[in-house]
């Protein structure tokens, strides 16, 4: 355990950021999941709407500094295909 005062704080907002962005992480991956889910049932119009809600999520934690830029533009890109690719 850390002596320093601001050492100690460092502790703290690392651990509150971590937190944060391990939440955002997590929904990010239940949204991709929810597209994935609708993707395999092979129901084009669900897959659109949950697309939707992903890609909002996936910018948004791209917007927070969760997500590389790169990144976020990776998985929507992948989303997209996989819906385009439904028969």
């Amino acid at each position: 355990m850390a002596n320093i005062k601001s050492a100690k704080k460092r502790i703290l907002v690392n651990q509150t950021k971590a937190a944060r962005n391990k939440a955002i992480k997590s929904k990010v991956k239940t949204m991709i999941k929810k597209v994935d889910a609708a993707i395999v049932a092979g129901d084009k119009e669900l897959a659109k709407a949950c697309l939707v809600n992903a890609v909002a999520e996936i910018n948004k934690a791209c917007s927070k500094g969760v997500y590389h830029k790169n990144t976020a533009a990776r998985k929507v890109s992948r989303l997209y295909k996989a819906i385009n690719n439904i028969a």
